[in-house]
This record gives structure tokens, sequence and C-alpha cells, in this order.
């Protein structure tokens, strides 16, 4: 079977058994809290636990690295929707240790590309309509400096209020232990 077929025969059984019932809440973040983290599968189920988090508490996005990589971007759009529609006054930023966004090499992901099908010139095109693919795909060298400028990033948002906290943690992707980066009370130390 595919794996989409298990999971969609996994969904009939869940479903006819209302196993769904232990899950219901409503689409406002109890902990009033929205999570950017990495999509890294190590943190699936341990980021929430590491941090406290029960179904309903939090707004959670995924993404490579964790990263807030444009201010006008989808991710940057989603943490403004949960301040202004979702009831989110805090906002915490939560990348790992050993992320595979660091150090990422941009011509290996476009080699790789190339060798699932994606023409050379489909390259070139997308480099000659001005889109900076090396850029686009380039990860960080530092992880606890990524956390920093993603918040930095989103704390500068001209459409994030100045009382908003935003917070940056490490997580270490075997033990879930977290480590402070970036303490966004008012008054705290970074």
């Amino acid at each position: 079977m595919s794996v989409l077929g298990a999971m969609l025969e996994h969904n009939r059984i869940f479903v006819d058994n209302r196993e769904y019932e232990q899950f219901k809440t409503d689409k406002f973040p109890d902990k009033n809290l929205l999570v950017l983290a990495c999509m890294d599968a190590r943190l699936v189920e341990l980021l929430p636990k590491a941090m406290g988090l029960r179904n309903g508490d939090a707004k959670l996005i995924k993404n490579a690295g964790a990263l807030v990589t444009h201010p006008w971007g989808s991710v940057m759009r989603s943490i403004i929707v949960g301040i202004y529609q979702l009831r989110v006054d805090e906002v915490c930023v939560v990348a790992h240790m050993d992320c595979g966004m660091n150090a990422i090499n941009p011509a290996n992901v476009l080699e790789s590309a190339m060798a699932r099908g994606v023409s050379p010139q489909t390259i070139e095109t997308l480099r000659a309509a001005g889109i900076d693919l090396d850029n686009w795909l380039r990860g960080f060298t530092n992880v606890e400096d990524s956390v920093r400028h993603t918040v930095g990033v989103i704390r500068q948002h001209p459409l994030v209020p100045r009382d908003i906290p935003v917070h940056g943690l490490v997580i270490h992707p075997e033990t879930g232990a977290l480590k402070l980066v970036v303490d966004g009370r008012p008054g705290a130390e970074s």
C-alpha cells in the first residue's frame, strides 16, 4: 500500500472511531502564542512536548530552517494574520541544532533539481527573470545568528506592534532541550 493509501485508510478508521474528539478546540490559540519552527521531522512531536504545548495552545508555522526570508512573504503574512485576527500576542522562533539548512549548498540543490528533470534552460530562465536562486536557496552557517536575524525581521516589520514579544530559541533535536537566544520580553537582555 502507498503512503497515501495507508494514510487515507488510517484516517477512515480515525474518523469512524471518533478519535478526533480529544483534539477539539477552536481557531484561537489558548496560550495566544505563535511558533515559527523548522519543518525537521524530528520535531513533529518533540517540539510541542518540549515546549509544553497541547493541541489548541499555539499557532504553528513550519518551514525549512524556521526562517523569515522575505518581510512580505507568506510566513510573515501568517504571523501578521495571527496577531490581528487570531489573538496571537507572543511569537517564538525555534530553530534547532543539526539543521539541514545549516550551510546548505544552493548549487547542490539545483544539481539535484536537474537530476530530477528540471531543465538547465528553466534554471537559466529563472535567473534571467531576476530570480536570485543562489540567495533564495541559501541557508545559514550559525543557527543562533539565524534565529537572531529572523527575530529581527519580525520585530522590525512595520505591521508588527511593538508590544508583541518575539523570542528566539534553539532546540536540541534529540533531547528537546531549549536554549534561549533572544528574550523578547520588554526590557529583557537579549
